[in-house]
């Protein structure tokens, strides 16, 4: 039987056998609005899938840097009318963690230089590696995680890892070059 037939039938179609108690009947009309819904989202989300993981990793990322940075402190800097290709997702997902990296030194003047870059991306990393997993349990779950969507997906996170290792690389040699510039001269 299609959703859609289950969501057009009249309530005298609903009633229950007469063997079948009040809350199986219950149970079982909320079973239905749940496939329903289920239905709609796996529709919606199939074509916002990259929207979709770009929310997750940034909520994993809040999570992470919550401790260091207070609450929401990606999810503030979020556009709601964001392009949301392979390119620019990762791009996001990696600028706007790196934006936090000073207010982390802040927070970490214990550490020297080297260690919170490294400690920061481990951080940062961990968070977008669980937001990428949790995406795509979501996305598996909706039964929409294949073909382009899978695709874009995978291509996203090489990006972002690419960028990270990029932006680590930037990090350590903008520190080795204050590092020797505050270095008195010989």
């Amino acid at each position: 039987m299609e959703i859609s037939s289950i969501q057009n039938r009249s309530t005298a179609e609903h009633t229950k056998p007469a063997d079948e108690t009040p809350a199986k009947h219950n149970k079982t009309l909320q079973n239905q609005a749940i496939l329903q819904a289920s239905l709609d989202v796996s529709i919606s989300s199939g074509n916002d899938s990259l929207a979709l993981l770009y929310r997750t990793a940034v909520t994993e990322l809040n999570n992470v840097l919550e401790a260091d940075l207070g609450p929401s402190a990606i999810q503030q800097a979020y556009d709601s009318g964001v392009d949301v290709s392979p390119v620019a997702t990762a791009e996001r997902i990696v600028s706007l963690s790196a934006n936090f990296f000073s207010s982390y030194q802040n927070q970490h003047t214990d550490m020297d230089y080297q260690t919170q870059v490294q400690s920061f991306v481990e951080l940062i990393s961990g968070g977008i590696d669980q937001g990428f997993s949790d995406a795509r349990e979501i996305l598996d779950g909706l039964q929409v995680l294949q073909g382009d969507i899978a695709e874009n997906i995978d291509t996203t996170y090489d990006l972002v890892q690419e960028k990270l290792a990029a932006l680590t690389e930037t990090l350590l040699n903008s520190g080795n070059k204050s590092e020797d510039s505050s270095e008195p001269q010989t």
